[in-house]
């Protein structure tokens, strides 16, 4: 039921987003030595909100469409674009101190996202009447 709120549906999003970025911004800690290696990140959370649900995805009926056909769905909105800084001699262009910023940036959208979430749950079950 609480799928069907737009906040909610936006912060489940965000949350889902701001994971798979933390991995990407990994990907590109881990590779910082690796000569050649040019970072990634995820377009930015509207665009890929908007694209994910331009084309929103309705059942006829439970069970109409797998969970693995409505991931596949947004799967082309979680494609990573080019994001390095200045290139090192090693054709290297990650800098550790950009990643460290976009890491602090994907938790902190990460940890709003899971607020807003538990916030809409609480009133959502007020309002019809539950309290657990």
């Amino acid at each position: 039921m609480f799928e069907k709120l737009g906040l909610t549906r936006m912060s489940q999003s965000l949350a889902a987003y701001s994971g798979a970025r933390l991995g990407v911004i990994a990907a590109n800690v881990a590779n910082a030595d690796t000569p050649g290696y040019r970072a990634r990140d995820l377009r930015d959370f509207g665009s890929v909100h908007a694209a994910h649900h331009a084309f929103d995805l309705r059942t006829s009926r439970p069970g109409h469409l797998t969970e693995g056909q409505r991931a596949g769905a947004g799967r082309q909105a979680f494609m990573t674009v080019p994001s390095g800084g200045a290139m090192a001699p090693n054709g290297n262009d990650v800098s550790l101190d950009l990643q460290m910023m976009k890491m602090t940036e994907a938790r902190q959208s990460h940890d709003m996202a899971l607020a807003v979430y538990r916030a809409t749950s609480a009133i959502t079950r007020t309002a019809l009447g539950r309290t657990s």
